[in-house]
């Protein structure tokens, strides 16, 4: 029997892809997204995108995303965000945007259009939704006086907070309350008898026994914990500073790790002569 000392934490936006985004695991998938859509998913195909290390300290859109195309008509854009840029409604917005003007070509009639759904799963409370107490909210566009008239379902955006969850899912006993427990603490999920949720765990078990999952894992953290620590200072003129000695601060590490100045180059965007002086 293998003894795993620590999980990964399904948080890390890596880690939660590695789980929810790679193809071989669309049912793990389908069954999540079930539990938030309540909606009767029929098939996925799910728009596998290999990750780079050079990824890991990039914050370029759509990078760590979750892109999925449900029963072969609707797209679908989940997003696990850690770190809390006080902007994320109109990343939100450039993200439905973006997927809805993509879903045809030039020349093809408006029909064609296809539904389009952002779910973010937010590993903090936003402030704009603090009123609310539930966890989990449902945004399209309605009319303002008449508030049950939605203009069109072809906007949908799904917001989780965790923060909230934590407080309510011990309660609950429905599926969405029973992956959000596994996100929040896989150690939970042992006598769980939903089989994709056990699924979920046995490849967060396996990729958290490979060193190279687990040094990924790792390279992502150190940029999220860099992120955190910018943001929380709270002032702009520091935020570059900040991002080029987070940058300087990996490229010492990987030089103790014995990587070559190129490979440091390619993964921090630092320079040669940066990195000959560290």
């Amino acid at each position: 029997m293998i003894i795993i000392t620590k999980l990964l934490n399904p948080k890390n936006d890596y880690v939660f892809k590695r789980i929810f985004g790679y193809t071989g695991n669309e049912e793990i998938t389908k069954d999540f997204l079930k539990s938030i859509l309540l909606d009767n998913i029929k098939e996925i195909e799910l728009d596998y995108n290999p990750i780079t290390e050079k990824d890991l300290f990039d914050d370029k859109v759509g990078i760590l995303d979750i892109k999925a195309k449900l029963n072969n008509n609707i797209n679908c854009n989940i997003e696990m965000q850690i770190v809390d840029r006080k902007d994320i409604e109109k990343r939100l917005l450039f993200y439905w945007s973006k997927m809805y003007t993509s879903s045809i070509k030039s020349g093809m009639d408006y029909e064609k259009l296809e539904k389009s759904i952002i779910i973010l799963i937010s590993d903090y409370n936003l402030e704009n939704l603090s009123e609310i107490q539930g966890y989990q909210t449902k945004w399209n566009i309605r009319e303002e006086k008449n508030r049950h008239l939605v203009l069109t379902d072809v906007l949908e955006i799904y917001i989780i907070e965790l923060e909230k969850a934590k407080k309510i899912i011990q309660k609950e006993n429905n599926t969405l309350s029973l992956w959000l427990q596994f996100i929040n603490n896989p150690e939970v999920v042992r006598d769980m008898e939903n089989r994709e949720i056990k699924k979920a765990k046995k490849i967060l078990e396996e990729i958290s026994q490979d060193k190279r999952e687990r040094r990924l894992t790792e390279l992502r953290e150190k940029y999220i914990m860099d992120q955190k620590a910018i943001h929380n200072h709270g002032y702009d003129k520091g935020i570059e500073v900040g991002i080029k000695q987070g940058k300087i601060e990996t490229a010492k590490k990987m030089r103790v790790k014995k990587m070559t100045i190129e490979e440091i180059v390619e993964l921090t965007g630092l320079t040669k002569e940066e990195i000959e002086k560290l």
